[in-house]
């Protein structure tokens, strides 16, 4: 799918390159904050059925690039899409979020795992990222901005599998992983040969990044990260493909809670580090140099403030990063479903503004 960048930005301070100003996505750009994506998803009928969807999925995430002069897009799906291709039985009640109709939880159940076909069961996302990169680019071969594909790592999987939905304390799956590491171990290594395939076919779809979410790896102990999350997002990336078409494929991975052990998630291969907002950015540049980029991490919060203290805020972020390659803003999570859209178009000026102004410093 041979294309021309009009803006390449987003991509180049992945490979720690000089840009003219620091490039923003947001983490859930396309969401529930956007009226838009309330009306889509309304007609959709439900979230499985906008996510399964390619049409639906491509609709939605162009919207936020339509409002803001955002510098990637990223593919509208779901991390759960790969246990439910396992046959877990994956469905979102209201109120309560995602929950699955099989958890795995013994030796029984975790015999009937299996890396899934991902062209049979996960066709619609590999033709969602295949239609996304069609509508970012036009009839001259002009596309817009880069396209990032994206998978929950074997660990956020894991918690989801044993859990069966979401959890406030990981209780049944840390318990597990304790009192039957055998078990858990194969479950991540049949999560980790998942994950691979599920994003190297959206790198041959056409994704032209990959970011692995680490959801709940920060929900571990020291020594326990490391076993069964680490260790994991490090096979899948040594798992991917690192090129195709010719163009590098560059690899982000986020561990929420992860600022601990940032030097030990660089070390594993990624070409950038997601950081939540507890990190400081500067210190964390300072210990990673120029070895990866590094993404984030203001606060989400801060976007439910004035538009003088956005503003700020974000000028705060990029002054603390500093008039270097290698950073691409983000918030340190999601953008919240209660965040006026007003909002995001400050941030996103300011962090372009101000950036801009920095580089010209030089």
């Amino acid at each position: 799918m041979p294309s021309t960048l009009l803006n390449d930005t987003f991509l180049r301070a992945l490979q720690r390159q000089p840009t003219d100003y620091t490039p923003i996505w947001l983490m859930r750009q396309a969401g529930r904050y956007l009226p838009e994506y309330n009306a889509t998803r309304s007609r959709a009928g439900s979230f499985l059925g906008l996510a399964t969807n390619p049409d639906y999925a491509t609709e939605v995430t162009l919207q936020p690039l339509e409002r803001f002069p955002l510098d990637a897009a990223i593919l509208f799906s779901d991390i759960l899409t790969v246990p439910d291709a396992m046959g877990l039985g994956l469905n979102f009640v209201q109120g309560e979020g995602p929950r699955f109709e099989r958890t795995v939880r013994n030796e029984e159940d975790v015999a009937k795992l299996h890396v899934p076909d991902i062209d049979a069961t996960l066709r619609y996302v590999t033709d969602a990222v295949s239609q996304i990169r069609r509508a970012l680019t036009d009839a001259q071969g002009r596309q817009k901005v880069p396209l990032i594909g994206f998978s929950g790592s074997p660990w956020t999987l894991a918690c989801y599998m044993v859990e069966g939905g979401g959890s406030p304390d990981h209780h049944t799956v840390k318990a597990m992983a304790y009192t039957r590491p055998d078990l858990m171990h194969r479950i991540l290594d049949i999560n980790a040969q998942a994950v691979v395939a599920y994003l190297n076919a959206q790198i041959e779809a056409g994704a032209q990044a990959v970011m692995i979410f680490d959801t709940w790896g920060g929900a571990l102990a020291d020594g326990a990260y490391q076993r069964f999350s680490l260790d994991y997002i490090a096979k899948v990336v040594a798992g991917l493909k690192r090129e195709h078409d010719g163009v590098k494929v560059p690899v982000i991975t986020f561990t929420k809670g992860g600022g601990l052990w940032l030097e030990q998630i660089a070390a594993i291969g990624v070409d950038a580090v997601g950081l939540d907002w507890t990190v400081n950015l500067g210190q964390a540049r300072e210990k990673v140099g120029d070895r990866v980029a590094l993404q984030g991490n203001i606060d989400p919060a801060v976007l439910f403030a004035s538009p003088a203290v956005i503003r700020t805020e974000a000028r705060a972020v990029l002054d603390s990063f500093g008039n270097f390659p290698g950073h691409v803003f983000n918030l340190g999570h999601g953008i919240s479903q209660f965040t006026r859209p007003e909002n995001v178009a400050e941030l996103v000026d300011e962090v372009h503004r101000h950036s801009r102004s920095i580089r010209a410093k030089n």
